[in-house]
């Protein structure tokens, strides 16, 4: 594993709108995704990776929003704010987002996803093409992946809350199985403060020590999208090869490929302006 890719800067900030304004008990009980929405324009959703959330895309979403896009930063199923359930898998990720765009009336779509993220908007994009318009998929393919999270999880696992640990003391236990600050800073982002002295992870970790292995699988190979897609990887990652491509035009025809020079697989947090620019030039 990789943990100096595992990055995030973004700060967060207040939304605009949250869910348009659905109170987050709600959310929970119908089973909506939380989000946070920032601008007006063409709706475009953006998808996080696996155990992110959507203040992993603030900064990028926000300046998106500036140029005239209504930008929905959705926390997707076990992670973040959005509902928890031990049911886990990218036909259900992608079926959630379905659910959200209808209860927010959402049509001509654009569509970015990361990692997990962009295996889920892969899907949806094959599912329900007549809904998306451009698809952006941020260094992931439709191929399986062998599972490389274990030495996380493990790390996750070791952290008693039952002691009513301070978040130093959560730190302490993931340093001692993830060496690298920024995937530390990253996975405790999804710290917070279920109540007064008693910290949890927003994400849904018993879900993840069943399910681990739904995160690698592939796209069936019987589905297919024929709209402008883009396939952004970072050049220091093997999320994407060269002998890649040919897989990923039989399954996206219309595909474009680009790499970030100097950028891993959190290629977004790396070098935030260049994903911007490739984003909005290909959006325009």
């Amino acid at each position: 594993m990789h943990y100096n890719l595992l990055r995030d800067f973004a700060i967060a900030t207040s939304p605009k709108r949250i869910s348009a304004a659905i109170p987050y008990a709600l959310l929970k009980s119908q089973k909506m995704l939380y989000s946070k929405i920032e601008g007006s324009g063409k709706p475009l959703l953006i998808l996080h990776g696996f155990l992110g959330m959507s203040d992993n895309w603030k900064t990028i979403g926000v300046k998106l929003a500036e140029v005239g896009f209504e930008v929905h930063l959705l926390d997707l199923r076990n992670h973040g704010r959005s509902m928890q359930s031990l049911d886990f898998s990218y036909a259900l990720l992608a079926q959630d987002v379905y659910d959200y765009c209808v209860g927010h009336n959402l049509t001509n779509v654009d569509l970015i996803g990361h990692s997990m993220g962009g295996k889920t908007a892969m899907l949806f994009a094959t599912k329900y093409p007549d809904l998306i318009s451009k698809l952006i998929i941020a260094d992931i393919g439709p191929k399986f992946y062998p599972q490389h999270h274990q030495t996380i999880l493990a790390g996750l696992n070791a952290v008693n809350f039952a002691e009513k640990p301070s978040r130093s003391d959560v730190e302490a236990v993931l340093e001692s199985y993830i060496p690298d600050f920024g995937t530390r800073q990253f996975l405790m982002k999804s710290l917070y403060w279920q109540e007064p002295g008693q910290l949890a992870f927003r994400f849904n970790l018993a879900s993840f020590n069943q399910k681990l292995d739904e995160i690698g699988v592939a796209l069936p190979l019987d589905l297919s999208f024929e709209k402008p897609t883009l396939f952004i990887r970072g050049a220091n990652s093997n999320y994407i090869l060269d002998t890649d491509f040919d897989t990923i035009k039989k399954q996206f025809p219309l595909a474009e490929f680009e790499t970030i020079p100097n950028a891993g697989h959190w290629l977004h947090a790396e070098n935030p302006q260049m994903f911007y620019d490739l984003t909005l030039a290909f959006l325009k």
